[in-house]
């Protein structure tokens, strides 16, 4: 599958959307904020939109793209930017675009909040299916805004800023804090609901730090006297022979069917009636159950705990009544932009992370990873995304600092991939993101961030086996 912004036809109408914001509104500043599944959320800095507003943009921009007298030209790269003559106005965008306003993709334009949707995929898909707006993902980026204005931070240039002034530590040490109170708050929040609840669900799309949220909130709630139990999802894979293939004929791991949902359901209904489970260990060795097995109970005092892909997935908890289930969804969600109008895509962190790590600790080189994110996409649009609405609560796990101190260890592995490797497009796109941010050195960084989940040296992950 192709990002959004990597869709050179959708970024051709973000030159047009630039180009019909000038012209509307020529003393406001244009906000890319972030991205929506195939959509993308825009605002103006400090101002609200009406619908009837939101309503002209869209038809302006459809305007342009339809008119053969629009016009954009390349004016060539400067620095890490490619710059376009857009009619009367010059742009500086990351990601390159075409210069052809009618190859555009089409669009709508939706009003959302305090501002739009630019929307390319199926938001009104015209067979009766409401839309569900993604309330809880624009609140939670919009608490992310508003910490970074306290801060005094909007951009990464702010961030920069800190590094190059010798301000690393206090950088890194508000980070860390805004993290750890908000896993507090979200620990006092299941504490005030814990005579009903019975079930922590922990959820998010790969590389978005689920596993370190999770230890850090057990930490919380043990804090506040209520004892995490936690139940591997890992241990209910079906034997390799039946699990399901992706359209490549690949095992699809990524597949809530790769689990033993029968036995699953089942288990979990037991274990929060308070009667103890027999729970499997699964050899991924061999790809099977072993015969032996664990026995489980959860306590008046305690709670259950499951993390993973598929822990929001209604299907997993069919048999538990839905107020005993406290679902947390997990998203590197950014919320820091290299400028207003050129937004760092989440996936594009995601990825980074996902990249140091294998290459860090599991001994997976970066092609590898670049050559499987494609799958691991497919997978969280089809399994993932489509339940974190139903989230109770939205932690967003990205650090403002995160790309700085990722940038020499990502770096590091990029430079491993040769220029005949079919990696090297992405190798390319990814340098030169990085070269925005000034580098970090890690040597300060909390041994509990979600960072070191993907540096190494985390408390919660083995240190990778001594080489030799």
């Amino acid at each position: 599958m192709r990002e959004t912004h990597l869709r050179q036809g959708r970024q051709t109408v973000k030159l047009g959307l630039i180009k019909v914001i000038h012209d509307l509104f020529p003393d406001e500043r244009l906000k890319t904020s972030y991205s929506i599944l195939e959509g993308v959320f825009c605002n103006l800095v400090g101002s609200a939109l009406s619908t009837r507003e939101v309503r002209l943009i869209g038809l302006r921009l459809k305007e342009w793209a339809a008119d053969p007298a629009s016009s954009i030209t390349s004016l060539g790269r400067d620095g890490g930017y490619h710059v376009y003559q857009v009619g009367d106005v010059v742009a500086r965008v990351v990601y390159p675009a075409l210069e052809s306003p009618g190859e555009v993709e089409p669009f709508e334009v939706i009003p959302f909040a305090h501002g739009f949707i630019v929307d390319f995929g199926d938001v009104d898909k015209g067979d009766g299916s409401p839309l569900i707006p993604p309330t809880l993902l624009s609140t939670a980026y919009s608490e992310s805004q508003e910490w970074l204005d306290r801060v005094d931070v909007e951009v990464v240039a702010d961030v920069n800023a800190f590094i190059s002034g010798g301000r690393s530590t206090k950088l890194i040490s508000v980070a860390e804090a805004l993290h750890e109170k908000r896993l507090a708050d979200i620990a006092d929040v299941i504490l005030t609901q814990r005579r009903a609840l019975r079930v922590l669900a922990i959820s998010g799309p790969s590389s978005s730090g689920k596993t370190t949220t999770t230890q850090r909130l057990a930490t919380q709630l043990e804090v506040n006297g209520l004892k995490p139990v936690p139940l591997s999802l890992d241990n209910y894979f079906v034997n390799r022979e039946h699990t399901p293939v992706d359209e490549d004929g690949r095992y699809d791991f990524e597949s809530p069917d790769a689990l033993d949902l029968p036995l699953l359901t089942r288990h979990l209904a037991e274990l929060v009636d308070g009667r103890p489970i027999e729970t499997p260990i699964f050899d991924f060795v061999t790809g099977s159950r072993l015969p032996a097995t664990t026995r489980l109970q959860v306590g008046p005092s305690e709670i259950l705990v499951i993390e993973g892909l598929h822990a929001l997935n209604p299907r997993l908890v069919e048999g538990v009544p839905r107020t005993a289930v406290f679902k947390v969804y997990v998203s590197a969600l950014g919320g820091l932009n290299i400028d207003l109008i050129n937004r760092v895509p989440t996936t594009e962190v995601r990825l980074l992370r996902r990249m140091v790590r294998d290459h860090h600790t599991r001994g997976i080189s970066p092609e590898v990873t670049i050559s499987q994110w494609d799958s691991v996409r497919r997978g969280e649009y089809a399994h993932v995304f489509v339940f974190q609405e139903d989230a109770d609560v939205m932690f967003n796990s990205s650090m403002m600092y995160e790309l700085n101190a990722l940038r020499p260890h990502a770096e590091a592995a990029l430079r491993t991939i040769p220029d005949s490797s079919p990696a090297v497009d992405t190798r390319d796109r990814l340098l030169n993101l990085l070269t925005f941010f000034e580098p970090l050195a890690t040597d300060r960084i909390p041994f509990n961030s979600i960072l070191r989940e993907f540096i190494g040296g985390s408390l919660y992950f083995p240190a990778p086996p001594a080489e030799g």
